[in-house]
Order: C-alpha cells, then sequence, then structure tokens
C-alpha cells in the first residue's frame, strides 16, 4: 500500500514519528510512506530539528509555503499537494489534526477521489470562529477512515451523522470510524525515557532539583488581542513570585509582547530571574520540561494531552477545549484568559494536585492499529 502523508506543523512532524516508526518496524513490507512537508512551520527550531531528533525519514517533498494568510497559504499548499498526489498516485493520504495542512491535504484528495485518512478526527470545541475548528469538520467530512483518539470524539461525530454500524468497502460516502487511543501517547510513552537520557535542559536552567511550571503560549486567540495577552502575561508574573515558570516563547508571542503599550511590565517579564523565557524547544526536551514540571499552563490542545500523559495537572487559558474529558476527570481547569481564575486555579493544583488520572487515550499502540486498518481497506 501507498501512502502520502501530510505534515507541516511542529505537532504534526510528531505525531507522524509514531506512524513511521511503525511503518519501519512492523510494516515495511506492506506500507510504503511519501513524506511531503508543506513547510508551515519554516522556523529551523520548529521543524527540522524534530525531523533529526524522532528519525523520522526525511521528506520526500517540502512546499515551501511558509506563512501568509489563511487563503493565500492554504490556497498554495493544495495546489503542491495536487500535483504530488498526481505524480505519486497513492492508495491512501494520511492527515493530522487541524492546520491549514491538514484542509488543503483533505480539499485536494477529496477532489482527486483519493483515500483520505484523518487522525485525530472527531475532536470539537465547538467554536467555529477558530480556523482549527473549520479545518477539522471539512477534514473530517472528506475522510473515508476516521481514527479518533477519544469517546467523546467518536460521539462527536455520531452526532454529526455518521455510521457507526457500516460494512466496507469503505469511501468517502461510506466512511468508517474507530475510536483507537491517541497517536502522541505512542510518542509519549516511548521518547519518555529517551528524553532525560539524551538532553539536559533542566541542568542548564538550573531547575534538576527545583519545581516548577512550565507554561506555552501561542494561540492567535491570545497572542493578537492585547488585553488577552496581558492578563495572561500578568498571571505569569505573579505566579512566579511563588514558584519558577519555564516559558518556551513562540516566534509570534515574541513579536506580539513586543507591542504591548505597557512597558514597564514587559520589561518586567523579560528581565525577570524566576520567569525564565527560553527559545522553542526540540520534542525531546519539551517530553523533559512536561515530565518533571509540578503543573503546566497552556493554551495549546496538544500540552494539554501531554500534560494528562505524564500525570500533571493542567490550567488551560481557553475558553473552552477540544480535549473535555481531561477537564471531566478534573485533571484540567478552562482558566480562559482571566488573571484571577488561571492564579487560583494553578495555586489550587499546586497545593492538592489531582488524585487520579484514568486511562482515556489508549494502550499506547494506536499507529499499529490504525496501519493496519488501512491494509485492509
Amino acid at each position: 500500500m501507498k501512502i502520502v502523508t501530510i505534515i507541516g506543523a511542529r505537532p504534526q512532524i510528531i505525531k507522524a514519528a509514531a506512524l513511521s516508526r511503525a511503518i519501519k518496524m512492523q510494516y515495511s513490507d506492506r506500507v510504503q510512506e511519501v513524506i511531503v512537508h508543506t513547510g508551515q512551520h519554516y522556523d529551523d527550531n520548529m521543524s527540522q530539528v524534530f525531523f533529526e531528533e524522532l528519525g523520522i525519514p526525511r521528506p520526500d517533498y517540502n512546499l515551501h509555503v511558509g506563512s501568509a494568510s489563511h487563503g493565500v497559504q492554504t490556497a498554495k499548499m493544495i495546489e503542491g499537494i495536487e500535483r504530488i498526489l498526481l505524480d505519486e498516485r497513492p492508495d491512501a493520504i494520511v492527515l493530522y489534526g487541524d492546520t491549514n495542512s491538514t484542509l488543503a491535504g483533505a480539499v485536494a484528495a477529496s477532489k482527486l477521489h483519493i483515500t483520505v485518512v484523518h487522525i485525530e478526527a472527531g475532536l470539537r470545541s465547538f467554536n467555529k470562529s477558530m480556523p482549527e475548528e473549520i479545518n477539522r469538520i471539512v477534514c473530517d467530512h472528506c475522510s473515508t477512515l476516521l481514527f479518533t483518539p477519544t469517546q467523546a470524539g467518536f460521539d462527536n461525530l455520531v452526532r454529526e451523522g455518521f455510521p457507526t454500524n457500516n460494512e466496507g468497502p469503505y469511501t468517502i460516502d461510506n466512511p468508517k470510524v474507530y475510536h483507537c487511543g491517541d497517536i502522541m501517547y505512542d510518542n509519549s510513552r516511548y521518547f519518555s525515557t529517551i528524553a532525560d537520557e539524551k538532553v539536559d535542559l533542566l541542568g542548564s536552567l538550573g531547575l534538576t532539583e527545583t519545581p516548577y511550571v512550565l507554561a506555552t503560549l501561542h494561540r492567535d486567540g491570545n497572542t493578537d488581542d492585547p488585553q488577552r495577552l496581558q492578563a495572561i502575561l500578568d498571571a505569569f508574573l505573579e505566579l512566579s513570585e511563588s514558584i519558577p515558570l519555564v516559558l518556551p516563547m513562540h516566534p509570534r508571542t515574541r513579536k506580539m509582547v513586543a507591542l504591548l503599550e505597557d512597558r514597564s511590565k514587559t520589561e518586567r517579564l523579560m528581565k525577570d530571574d524566576r520567569i525564565k523565557i527560553i527559545e522553542p524547544v526540540s520534542f525531546l526536551e519539551m517530553t523533559q520540561l512536561e515530565k518533571h514540571a509540578q503543573l503546566i499552563v497552556t493554551d495549546s490542545g496538544g500540552v494539554q494531552k501531554e500534560s494528562y500523559f505524564f500525570q500533571k495537572p493542567c490550567v488551560i487559558m481557553r475558553p473552552e477545549t477540544e480535549w473535555v474529558e481531561i477537564v471531566e476527570t478534573g485533571a484540567a481547569t478552562l482558566a480562559d484568559a482571566d488573571t484571577a481564575k488561571i492564579l487560583k486555579t494553578a495555586q489550587q493544583y499546586l497545593k492538592q494536585p489531582p488524585a487520579s488520572f484514568p486511562t482515556i487515550f489508549g494502550d499506547g499502540h494506536a499507529a499499529e492499529f490504525m496501519l493496519q486498518k488501512m491494509i485492509e481497506l
């Protein structure tokens, strides 16, 4: 079977590692993978390093689309992906998550009548002002095989009309939905030990024996709104008075912080010794930071899950989340960009962490399950 895998953003590159690893170790005689990097993330620290670090095969194609408006970026991707699909003539295209690369792959492949396989299907924030929500909905409804990591994702697809009892052969008009666990859980299990063996970011930050909070902030709904951004930074400043805070700063976040009007707070943020602002980190470095943190504060969907994988409480700086299960277990709380709520929730978790983390993301073998179902198409 020949598949074309589309990646473009950091989380997709990481997720692809699990599938590529499973192909190499168990399915190399049955599956040929062609990797297409759209170039949606073009910073080496946020892209190339992941290929080297995670052992992902070099992309067979790179579209080099770079940054642009949603329309321009997606159009360039559709054009490039369509050309590659016509040349490669794969049996299926594999798409991850909810980025513009995902949307472009779904549109290009479905118009060419090529089977679409969507990994992380069924996730919904129920907020269509988020471009990711549009992308994931469109991709799901262009797909033939839909692999959902959670029961909530499966239930969302059922509510949208996807059948649960249909039989093959499966097509875009007769799709199949599988609740199979999370491919990122595969990776977290695999790379957890490797991270502590290969990197020593904690040592370089002086945090080997020191409790700390890990924070990430990149979503444009937060970074591009000065009031929301300032409210979140105010929470970071106050929280850091009681515990050190590590903040790998996304390029867009750094740019928008520099534009804030209150220069005194910005200067304090950048100079505060207890707030360790660092460049974007590699996957293994991020794994080490997550694994050893006392608490994680984030607006990232992926980091929310990873906090759960490593059994860390999480404060979510968004009004909603597609990972509702971790909130329902009590392991995470929605705090939006509310300074007081971020602080209150963080302090509660630091004082009394969650007592349990029920198994909700599968058994760590999602990639093998997905490949088997693709072969059976």
